[in-house]
């Protein structure tokens, strides 16, 4: 039985197809093709694209108000258009290159930006965003400001001009944050950096204790005393003692790096410019060393055993006062003598260079201002005791304290003229320094109470009794007052917790999704800068 032609029969080839289902079928398998390929080529455009992280490298990474940011990026998108906040603030329009970077990727390189004068002390936040894409990415910047030597700068001038959370209106809420008991007097004036405040003690230890809580972080036991206020720089801490020595100690850990034997005694507080550090000694003579390894520089040799005054600088030149009566300057890096200038009494006080002019008192009971290029007489003011504090200098004005045997007033003098401005008399002796910062001007007295005065007309502000005589100069920085007192404890005075969360916060860290952009910056200008006008005084 053949079945060959019954199945063929009953399976019809295509001959036998009509002419319209024929088409029907190519043009079928035509669609088939094309829906394939172009599923083919959907599956190629949706395969994964090598993706990068957007980054941002920012330096430095902690500095005052005012400081310039150098910011640099990379994993964007080729040529995209990129904004910079500094919190919500645009500051900065940038294009990226081919490689989705700009800046140069470098923490030498970058788009520069500058942090407002209105930036709070803290945490505050540096944000990349695409203008046009998804891409962005964030950096913490901690705005504080380092109070790292006696006067603030190598200049003396003894003012912060980075403060901005108190000032006369809010200076009057100050409370005690905390106090820390050493064995002895505390006449240093304390020294605050990287969030430490460093001060000596007449126990003759060298405390560095945490800022913000006063715990005890370390301690160095020196040969003696120390009257000597401490300088830090490069994370090294430098202070003198009665045993004759300058130590220079890891600013962290309290281990000593090296020191150096002078003469005698050192009541100077050494001053740190261009990688030296400068130090007066009882021995008659000025030191410039290497602040690196103690090596000697040069010294100078005046006329007199003692040397109380600490030496400051200015335009590449050293200023330091003698008990033979004159104010020297030298130059800084040879130690030749440019000029003197004889009081006719001892200087113990400790000079401030301000605007072309050198301020210093003498033990005759005058404030002299000089021309600290040549050393002529300007003016003098009449104190009428023994001046032994070093004068602060600020907008125009230069503040300084009565001194010794009756000398209970302080006084704010025209820089330029001397006229008398205004001055406020306390009930004991001002050996402190005065210090100013935003409009406030604070200083200690031997009646046991460290004031804060109005600048610019003198009035009570805010004052604290202590247990005993205030010769430190108190240390105003990031919202805090550091002062030493002979009661044998370091004070620190801030604002009550509350109003600091209500009214000095920095602003939360920012939603790069909501940041609005400034549609009126150029592209990769190098900085904007917040106005002065913008700053918040508080």
């Amino acid at each position: 039985m053949q079945h060959l032609p019954l199945f063929l029969g009953a399976s019809p080839t295509s001959r036998s197809i009509p002419a319209l289902t024929a088409r029907t079928i190519r043009l079928a398998l035509l669609l088939s093709l094309v829906l394939t390929t172009c599923v083919l080529c959907s599956g190629m455009d949706d395969a994964p694209v090598p993706q990068t992280n957007p980054a941002i490298i920012i330096n430095p990474t902690v500095g005052p108000p005012t400081t310039t940011v150098l910011v640099a990026g990379s994993g964007f998108d080729p040529y995209a258009a990129i904004d910079v906040y500094f919190d919500t603030t645009d500051m900065a329009l940038v294009v990226t290159n081919g490689a989705g970077g700009f800046g140069g990727g470098s923490v030498q390189q970058g788009i520069a930006i500058q942090v407002p004068t209105s930036a709070l002390p803290g945490n505050h936040w540096i944000t990349a965003v695409e203008r046009y894409g998804i891409k962005a990415t964030q950096k913490p910047f901690l705005v504080r400001t380092d109070w790292a030597q006696f006067r603030f700068e190598p200049d003396h001038k003894g003012v912060n001009p980075y403060e901005n959370v108190l000032s006369p209106l809010t200076v009057g809420n100050l409370d005690l944050h905390w106090s820390y008991q050493t064995g002895s007097r505390v006449s240093s004036s304390p020294a605050v950096a990287d969030g430490m405040v460093y001060a000596g003690s007449l126990d003759g230890h060298l405390y560095a204790l945490n800022a913000s809580s006063g715990a005890l972080v370390w301690s160095y036991p020196m040969g003696s005393v120390s009257y000597s206020s401490p300088a830090v720089a490069n994370g090294v801490v430098y202070v003198g003692s009665y045993d004759a020595n300058l130590y220079a100690l890891n600013a962290s850990a309290g281990t000593l790096l090296w020191k150096y034997t002078t003469g005698y005694n050192i009541n100077s507080s050494p001053m740190v410019a261009n990688g030296a550090v400068y130090v007066s000694s009882w021995d008659d003579s000025l030191y410039a060393l290497n602040a690196s390894t103690g090596t000697l520089l040069w010294k100078y040799t005046t006329g007199s055993s003692i040397m109380l005054s600490s030496p400051a600088f200015a335009n590449g030149v050293v200023y330091v006062g003698s008990d033979d009566d004159n104010l020297y300057a030298l130059n800084a890096s040879t130690g030749t003598l440019l000029w003197k200038y004889a009081t006719g009494f001892p200087v113990n006080s400790s000079p401030t260079v301000a605007n072309g002019m050198a301020y210093v008192g003498s033990q005759d009971g005058n404030l002299y201002a000089l021309n600290a290029s040549t050393g002529t007489l300007l003016w003098k003011y009449a104190i009428g005791s023994p001046v032994t504090c070093s004068p602060a200098a600020n907008d125009g004005v230069v503040y300084v304290g009565g001194g010794l045997y009756g000398g209970y007033t302080l006084y704010a003098l025209n820089a330029n003229t001397g006229a008398l401005l205004w001055s406020y008399t306390t009930s004991g002796d001002i050996q402190s320094s005065p210090t100013v910062a935003n409009g406030v001007v604070y200083v200690g007295s031997y009646d046991y109470n460290v004031y804060a005065l109005d600048a610019s007309t003198g009035a009570l502000l805010w004052r604290y009794l202590t247990g005993y005589w205030i010769d430190s100069s108190p240390t105003v920085v990031n919202g805090m007052v550091y002062v030493g007192s002979d009661d044998y404890n370091l004070y620190a005075f801030g604002l009550p917790s509350d109003e600091l969360a209500r009214d000095f916060s920095p602003a939360e860290r920012p939603d790069p999704k909501l940041l609005v952009p400034d549609y009126s910056l150029r592209p990769n200008a190098s900085v904007r800068a917040i106005n002065h006008s913008e700053r918040n005084l508080n």
